[in-house]
């Protein structure tokens, strides 16, 4: 059996959620359970954790791990992007806290059928569920080189981009479709230029980024679920958000930001801005691993956390 990792800043996470004994919790990205376990912990017999994965195999991993927990524990196969609606099925119209871990399983990076990794030879597919039509098969192999160049640079931010959009239609045309994760990440190393390539982990770690990322839409599902997420959190109730990409974090940092009442009104018009607040932002910097976690787990490295509150009616008056 593999190890299941230890979650990303567990301690922050649980420190921002202020997790009551009885509240409602909705964990949007489960994953591998570890946070899930961690909040449940928490909770008293009232109450209770919805836990959400559009991938089938993590939702059967993670229920065999809270298997103790059963009792307060809501599993749901479905896609974080319809919060809204999985509320309404589960009957919790409202919640005490929410989290969002934006990066992928463990495990899902783990399986070497999945495509997720450049360390073993597996189909090039990289879909989070398995129900999508849209592969990295059919990127690699269908988009032209300046398409790819654009999503390597964009979301992976590589500085090799042409190079390897180039070095990539080459090779299909010359050979044969690309097929498996290890072939793509030989094409791309053999792009990188020699004296680069012991620099900064893979030289196909960027590009297999930026392809998950494509490929899952994750960028815009951020921007459709921040709006459900506040709308569903009860008065006083806590949000927090794991990303681990400067684009996601600029994302989740933009919308707090615009829902705490920071001023956007053209000059010399009386601000609205206060009276349209609905977030209290309770993390003024993100919050980065401590130098421990990112010695003991390379995953959280490039983590930061972001939280808010939703503000109680009463409050905002007072602060008027």
């Amino acid at each position: 059996m593999v190890e299941l990792h230890k979650p990303v800043m567990e301690k922050e996470v649980l420190c921002c959620l202020d997790c009551r004994p009885d509240g409602v919790y909705v964990d949007t990205t489960l994953g591998d359970g570890g946070h899930a376990e961690a909040i449940l912990r928490n909770l008293s017999a009232e109450g209770r954790l919805i836990g959400i994965d559009w991938d089938e195999e993590a939702l059967e991993r993670s229920k065999s791990r809270l298997k103790d927990y059963e009792s307060r524990l809501i599993l749901v196969h479905g896609d974080y992007t319809k919060l809204a609606d999985v509320l309404e099925k589960t009957g919790y119209r409202l919640v005490d806290g929410i989290l969002i871990d934006l990066g992928a399983s463990t495990l899902q990076l783990m399986e070497a059928e999945r495509g997720f990794s450049f360390h073993h030879e597996g189909d090039l597919d990289m879909r989070m569920d398995r129900h999508r039509s849209l592969t990295a098969k059919y990127i690699v192999n269908e988009y032209s080189a300046e398409q790819l160049a654009e999503i390597f640079f964009r979301f992976g931010e590589e500085r090799f981009s042409r190079r390897i959009a180039a070095r990539i239609v080459r090779e299909r045309k010359q050979n044969k479709p690309i097929k498996s994760s290890r072939e793509f990440a030989d094409i791309i190393k053999a792009a990188v230029p020699a004296r680069f390539r012991r620099q900064g982990g893979h030289p196909a770690r960027r590009v297999f980024q930026a392809l998950r990322m494509v490929v899952n839409q994750e960028l815009e599902n951020i921007s459709i679920l921040m709006p459900q997420a506040v709308s569903r959190l009860a008065p006083g109730g806590r949000l927090s958000v794991i990303s681990y990409h400067s684009l996601e974090d600029r994302l989740v940092k933009h919308y707090i930001r615009g829902k705490s009442g920071h001023c956007s009104c053209p000059p010399k018009i009386p601000c609205e801005c206060r009276e349209k607040a609905e977030l209290k932002v309770l993390t003024k910097k993100a919050i980065r691993p401590s130098k421990d976690e990112m010695k003991s787990n390379p995953r959280a490295r490039s983590a930061r956390l972001r939280a808010a509150e939703k503000i109680k009616k009463a409050e905002l008056k007072e602060g008027e």
